[in-house]
């Protein structure tokens, strides 16, 4: 769109974010960036009410000078940062991010522009961005929130911002004040589709085909998610969940394949197709649309079925992510996870048998956790044998029930300053080292035993440089597994802290 090209002109609202990729140095050297879903629904909610509207798109920025440049070329009446809330990289409210979002405030107020801001971050501690200089903070679900804030920002309405429900201000005594809650949208099919029009694709179809050899973009079809693990935060949907409708998701990613020609999908979603019947549904609706982009999805373990799995395999799903947690049936009971491990070996199997990669997200160093369970997880993986594999360590985020049990515990930093920062900041059962060496032999491991086993590799298959530098990259972390291994035991012996 010609705003998203930086045509000099002057905009009702900038919406923008505060999750810069380059600020993320693992997530940047991934090089696999999506553009800001959440502040693109902003914007087409705000745009269908009649304002004119600026995008600002953080995730592939240089740093927040282009924000400085984006304030002075659109000349905003009001600056928006509407955080991603379908992305789990701005759910983790990460300390560098929030850092960026103080000086995007404080940017904007210089040039006398009145911010408003939402997200998870600000749900949680809206007294912080207020004291930034933001005039209100969105709490919960926020495009129709948003409008009415603008509103009376505008002179469109006499509501006071107090009154707007759904926002926390500053009362007269300075104290912190949260309206009452807006009720969740029941049908997100009435919201207009994101404003893909004012996002330079160009730029992110160039990153991923140069680094990756296909185009992704994103895509979610439900809000929330019902299930009550105990370590995993909900400021912005809370405990529910709702989901579009599937023939709607159908003309929503054939309209994208018509106009934007993605090879691939991310489908952001808490948890896919929850629903009994909704993705046998949407299969069907698919097929008979002749709509098929690749695609992958998050699901639970004990939510895979015989025929969801072949459902997914005849949509075009490539990639199915499960939060597998832990390897011990101990741990995943002490989280609230619901599942059991019978459960992550029973989907895997049936993933795998209808041709679909599967992902496990890991998380070490829940209290109580001791080296058996964690032993028992590494077997897991190995029987497995699932196609990737994220890890990370357990980390207390406000409102849930694992930060009010670890709470003094707690010092003054209680949010990573970036994804890979991995610190641990409460009496885990071993001291950090044993868990950064653990994070490390997980990973070794698993690129060694995926790569160098027969089938894998280089045997079999083309030649090429690629597979060539992942090969010996492979290899060299072969070398470095037994070293890691004895590593990790000795720091199990030496470093223990609490369990």
């Amino acid at each position: 769109g010609r705003l998203a090209l930086g045509v000099a002109m002057s905009v009702d609202v900038l919406i923008g974010q505060s999750y810069f990729l380059r600020f993320d140095p693992k997530l940047w050297a991934a090089r696999q960036p999506y553009a800001p879903l959440g502040a693109l629904y902003a914007a087409a909610a705000v745009r269908a009410q009649g304002w004119e509207v600026a995008l600002f798109d953080a995730m592939l920025a240089g740093s927040t000078d282009d924000w400085d440049a984006a304030l002075d070329r659109h000349r905003p009446r009001v600056a928006v940062l509407f955080e991603d809330s379908f992305n789990y990289l701005s759910k983790m409210c990460l300390l560098r991010m929030r850092e960026a979002a103080v000086t995007m405030i404080a940017a904007a107020r210089r040039r006398h522009v009145e911010v408003v801001v939402a997200g998870s971050d600000a749900s949680d501690h809206p007294g912080l961005y207020l004291d930034a200089g933001a005039v209100a903070v969105v709490t919960g679900e926020g495009e129709v929130t948003l409008t009415a804030v603008l509103d009376t920002l505008t002179g469109r309405s006499t509501t006071p911002l107090a009154a707007v429900a759904g926002v926390a201000v500053r009362d007269a005594s300075g104290a912190v004040c949260r309206s009452a809650p807006r009720p969740f949208l029941r049908d997100l099919d009435e919201l207009p589709r994101p404003a893909w029009d004012l996002v330079d694709l160009e730029r992110y179809r160039r990153l991923w085909r140069r680094h990756h050899g296909y185009f992704s973009m994103n895509v979610v079809t439900t809000r929330g998610c019902p299930y009550g693990c105990n370590w995993c935060a909900k400021p912005v949907y809370g405990q529910r969940y709702t989901t579009r409708d599937a023939a709607s998701v159908v003309d929503e990613i054939a309209w994208l394949q018509a106009t934007f020609a993605p090879d691939h999908l991310w489908i952001a979603d808490d948890i896919f197709g929850l629903r009994p019947g909704w993705i046998e549904t949407f299969a069907r609706l698919a097929r008979e649309r002749g709509v098929r982009v690749p695609f992958k999805c998050l699901l639970r373990a004990d939510g895979v079925t015989p025929s969801i799995a072949e459902a997914l395999a005849s949509a075009g799903c490539r990639t199915v992510w499960i939060g597998a947690e832990s390897g011990a049936q101990r741990v995943l009971d002490a989280m609230d996870k619901g599942i059991a491990v019978g459960d992550i070996e029973r989907a895997t199997r049936l993933l795998h048998g209808c041709g679909i990669e599967v992902g496990f997200f890991l998380q070490f160093g829940y209290p109580g956790e001791e080296l058996a369970d964690i032993e028992q997880t590494l077997r897991l993986v190995r029987r497995c044998r699932p196609d990737d594999i994220g890890v990370s360590v357990s980390y207390p985020l406000p409102g849930t029930r694992f930060f009010e049990r670890v709470r003094m515990q707690l010092g003054a930093k209680r949010n990573w300053v970036d994804s890979d920062d991995l610190a641990m900041m409460y009496r885990a059962t071993f001291s950090p080292a044993f868990y950064r060496a653990l994070h490390a032999l997980v990973h070794a491991e698993f690129r060694a035993r995926r790569i160098l086993r027969p089938g894998a590799g280089l045997w079999g298959r083309t030649r090429t440089w690629g597979r060539v530098r992942a090969w010996l990259g492979a290899l060299v972390q072969a070398l470095r597994w037994p070293l890691l291994r004895w590593r990790v035991h000795a720091l199990a012996a030496t470093s223990r802290v609490g369990g």
